[in-house]
């Protein structure tokens, strides 16, 4: 039986959406903790992939003028090689990047919808790949600035995108933390991870619409004017969080999100464990 969304799930939802959308602690992986802790269901993965649209449209927004500048050069350089530089160049690592989560999101979506959703995948996650992060940050040299992003960068930043199919590992995390491997300055691959998630966040939300209006299976059923609403405030949120993070990462290192990540995870799985909260 799916149970209607009242109007106050549907904006703390929203809310949690925008605010940990682009943080490295999994906005996924929240809203199911939300939803399942505080309101006693799931929101869905619907829900959450048409939420993320507002988010997208946030980095839409924040970065319109170099999505712009990209797209052009893109097109100008497919007819002139003397136009192929760095933003023809990033337009092409962005089209490959996103290949490897499209086949795999299309393949495994059944599963992602459902037993990817299971808390304690959820909070074993939060804590497992806080490691990643940590490790990244430790071994990662920081040098690269994103006018040495080359092809092999992207595709491996795409590749480690897939992991973000898992609720509880973080796409931006996930991304990042390639990101810091590989060599790039912080704020060099968190930018690129915003680019990134572009193609990929946006197809899944528009795919999700149809099932976000109508959810089958036990879950909360939101209205059209929720999933607006909660849409909107996913956008206004997110958009904040965008220049927040990005002059944050400039001075300061991703490990300060690892405590939090840790700390959740724990108190996640001590609800499951004392039988509190239902992991599915």
């Amino acid at each position: 039986m799916t149970d209607a969304m009242t109007w106050t799930q549907a904006v703390v939802l929203g809310a949690v959406q925008g605010l940990t959308e682009f943080l490295p602690v999994s906005s996924s992986g929240h809203l199911r903790i939300v939803s399942g802790v505080f309101f006693g269901d799931d929101a869905g993965a619907s829900f959450t992939a048409v939420t993320q649209l507002g988010t997208e449209a946030a980095v839409l927004l924040y970065f319109a003028r170099d999505i712009v500048r990209i797209v052009a050069a893109w097109f100008r350089g497919l007819f002139s090689a003397e136009q192929r530089g760095l933003d023809y160049r990033i337009g092409w690592y962005v089209i490959f990047a996103t290949i490897p989560i499209g086949l795999l999101g299309f393949v495994f979506k059944d599963q992602i919808r459902t037993g990817a959703r299971n808390l304690w995948l959820i909070a074993t996650m939060l804590i497992v790949f806080s490691a990643v992060i940590v490790l990244a940050e430790r071994y990662g040299k920081r040098r690269r600035p994103i006018e040495e992003l080359t092809l092999r960068d992207g595709v491996t930043m795409g590749l480690a995108q897939c992991l973000a199919l898992i609720p509880g590992v973080s796409r931006s995390g996930a991304t990042a933390s390639a990101g810091l491997f590989l060599g790039l300055q912080r704020e060099a691959a968190v930018r690129f991870s915003f680019l990134l998630a572009i193609p990929a966040v946006t197809a899944s939300g528009l795919f999700s619409l149809p099932d976000a209006f109508s959810p089958s299976g036990d879950g909360l059923e939101a209205s059209g004017p929720q999933l607006l609403v909660a849409t909107v405030i996913a956008f206004v949120i997110g958009f904040a969080s965008i220049a927040w993070l990005l002059r944050f990462v400039a001075k300061h290192s991703l490990n300060w999100f690892v405590g939090y990540r840790v700390i959740v995870g724990l108190v996640v799985l001590g609800l499951l464990a004392g039988g509190v909260v239902s992991a599915t």
